[in-house]
């Protein structure tokens, strides 16, 4: 459970796809105008990333891996489908994402035009894609751990183009110096966002101090009562003299 709370307050705030690894800054930068429209592409990341995730997850364990076809028999262990990675991973998104379209242009229209075509564009997302490598190269244990990783991200991501969002619909009405206005101060808002997240990190440092071992404990106790019976033998003979 620990490392389920771990990974979720660390994928959002620490690791965040947007001001961390600058992944999905496109989509960022022009969807943000709009809270609204902010908040439309937000859940499709995070819908898209919750399935895309998992689903690659299952391929990298039991298709991609060196030796993940041993399922199907001996004659497959020392069958390695690794440079597939690439190709598997982006069919997966690519199919998620023509599902989320579908889905917006049926029940919300008004959106769906308003995001035009970044909605789309999210299956060549590279925070889409970056959730599903990083998920790779961290070697996530479990299918839970990739689901709550998926999940996680996705929330990051709809936390930054939110936050964006919001602050540029009201600085839109503020008095700022004409070289700044647009993606000068975009650029400025973001970079002390990022400082902000990135502050989270001392949130997760609790628990990777060693445990401390007795027996060193035991020997620095009886260095110093050594120490103290040398030092009070000392001060008796000067006394004495």
């Amino acid at each position: 459970m620990i490392e389920h709370i771990e990974l979720f307050f660390k994928s959002i705030f620490i690791d965040n796809m947007v001001f961390a690894v600058f992944l999905g800054m496109c989509s960022y930068l022009a969807v943000s105008k709009k809270v609204a429209t902010a908040v439309g592409l937000g859940a499709a990341v995070i819908f898209v990333l919750a399935i895309t995730v998992p689903l690659n997850w299952l391929l990298d364990q039991y298709l991609l891996q060196p030796g993940a076809l041993s399922w199907l028999g001996e004659e497959f262990v020392d069958y390695d489908l690794g440079f597939l990675s690439f190709i598997m991973f982006i069919a997966t998104i690519a199919t998620m994402v023509q599902l989320v379209e579908i889905i917006v242009e049926k029940f919300s229209p008004s959106l769906y035009n308003s995001l035009g075509i970044f909605l789309p564009l999210i299956a060549v997302n590279c925070a889409i894609l970056g959730g599903s490598l990083f998920m790779q190269s961290r070697e996530i244990e479990t299918l839970g751990l990739a689901i709550n990783y998926g999940i996680s991200s996705g929330i990051g991501w709809f936390l930054a183009i939110l936050a964006i969002a919001s602050i540029r619909e009201k600085i839109r009405y503020s008095n700022i110096p004409g070289p700044l206005r647009g993606l000068g101060i975009t650029f400025i808002v973001t970079g002390l966002m990022g400082i902000g997240f990135l502050s989270f990190g001392g949130m997760l440092t609790g628990g990777d101090e060693a445990p401390a071992d007795p027996t060193k404990t035991v020997q620095t106790i009886e260095i110093e009562s050594d120490l103290k019976d040398e030092k009070e033998i000392v001060n008796i003979t000067k006394t004495e003299n």
